[in-house]
């Protein structure tokens, strides 16, 4: 009987398995069948774990699905609001906004924690995000006594 899978061995016996099974799929409530899934479930659940997933940048992931999907620019403007920054974010000189996640995520189909990653825009200009910014250490400056 299966249990779950800890080592790569048991995860290329399992596959192994699924492929029998796969050729000629049982019915789902006989005992390969059960089989069958439980074995979908383990694989996934051990993939999940030991295969770690890169996700695209936030931009480029955007600009394949608006190709994808035939959009252009034009198509999206109610979610960027003007093809100005529209063209500002496609281009990496502005970062998304949650509102824009959020509407693209939608609209594009994409997960919003593909969305949500730093698109690099303020490494690219040189400038730091407000949020780093935020966390520089400031002078303190001492109010002088009157003499």
């Amino acid at each position: 009987m299966w249990t779950i899978i800890k080592t790569k061995k048991e995860y290329e016996l399992a596959t192994t398995r699924l492929e029998e099974l796969s050729t000629n799929p049982p019915e789902e409530n006989s005992q390969e069948g059960r089989e069958l899934m439980l074995l979908g479930y383990l694989i996934d659940q051990y993939e999940e774990r030991t295969f770690e997933v890169e996700y695209p940048q936030p931009i480029d992931a955007i600009k394949i699905r608006m190709e994808d999907l035939g959009l252009k620019i034009n198509d999206l403007l109610n979610i960027f609001g003007d093809r100005g920054t529209a063209s500002k974010v496609l281009n990496n000189q502005r970062g998304l906004s949650l509102s824009m996640i959020r509407q693209l995520a939608d609209r594009l189909s994409l997960p919003v924690s593909l969305l949500i990653q730093p698109t690099g825009s303020s490494k690219k200009l040189g400038k730091k995000s407000k949020a780093a910014h935020a966390m520089e250490p400031r002078a303190i400056y001492k109010k002088r006594k009157k003499a």
